[in-house]
């Protein structure tokens, strides 16, 4: 276990699906170019955000996974011998649909894809009307760079995602996301809202002591009503920031992420080692009634 170069792409995006591939492959390459390794995009990193609105059009955005995005991103992880992680949104079969990350080896080969678990429904995020909930389970790959798990965007509010993921060997968690501020917002309640992002996405770092890496995409959106926050960010397995991308710029962004660290930090905060598991069964339950 060494040290790896993680790289992101925090990027705002058009309502043209090839001038975005286009730009995601523009950052691929300066990020490859600065040395990273492992390149993660955004969530849904092809189109605008689209769950805005229930609109039956959109599910024209949909393409297979293998399909011809990932097709074009092998292509780029061969050349350029890096791992890349892309999020897209998935035609399964007619009328299902999922929230899915594809991860390309740094060969060109397909690894597989994880589908987003966790699906949230709430003004301008309607994804319940597109998205099924992933039943693939918890993921994670080995890569030639690093074993790691992807989890998707409302993932990173539970706990028990990054657990499991964790428990499943990943040595780092990669949170490709999108999500903003309503442009009507108070500034008080956005840095409350970006602040309890990272918090919680730190506080799985700390809990499993492993490197978290979550990635927004930046840009106005909906015709001005929504500011898509950006502030990406790398933490370490105690929850330091290592870098915090800026609110409103793309921003390419390569890490460097000690391996090691988990190791150290685990044998130090012994959390993994103290977990009583004989008592965790009441957490499959939806809410413990006291009758």
């Amino acid at each position: 276990m060494g040290t790896v170069k993680v790289g992101m792409v925090q990027m705002s995006c058009t309502s043209i699906k090839e001038e975005n591939m286009a730009k995601a492959i523009k950052g691929i390459r300066d990020a490859a170019a600065e040395g990273a390794q492992i390149i993660c995009l955004q969530e849904l990193f092809t189109s605008l955000y689209f769950c805005d609105v229930e609109d039956y059009e959109h599910f024209k955005l949909a393409e297979s996974i293998p399909g011809n995005s990932t097709d074009i991103l092998s292509e780029i992880a061969a050349e350029l011998n890096v791992v890349i992680i892309a999020s897209l949104f998935e035609k399964r079969a007619q009328g299902l649909y999922h929230n899915t990350t594809a991860v390309l080896d740094a060969n060109g080969s397909y690894l597989g894809k994880y589908r987003k678990m966790h699906i949230p429904d709430d003004p301008a995020y309607y994804e319940k009307f597109y998205f099924t909930p992933g039943d693939l389970g918890y993921k994670v790959f080995k890569t030639k760079y690093a074993t790691f798990g992807v989890l998707i965007c409302w993932d990173q509010w539970y706990p028990e995602a990054a657990r499991i993921t964790a428990l499943m060997g990943a040595e780092i968690l990669f949170y490709p996301t999108a999500i903003g501020w309503a442009s009507s917002q108070d500034e008080a309640t956005n840095t409350e809202q970006y602040n309890a992002w990272q918090t919680i996405q730190r506080s799985h770092a700390v809990a499993n002591g492993i490197h978290v890496v979550s990635v927004n995409r930046v840009g106005l959106e909906q015709e001005g009503a929504m500011q898509f926050w950006g502030g990406s960010f790398v933490s370490n397995p105690f929850g330091s920031l290592l870098y915090k991308a800026s609110h409103q710029a793309e921003e390419i962004a390569v890490v460097d992420i000690d391996l090691a660290k988990t190791d150290q930090y685990r044998t130090h905060w012994p959390f993994m080692r103290d977990r009583r598991i004989d008592s965790y069964q009441p957490i499959t339950k939806r809410f413990i009634d006291e009758d």
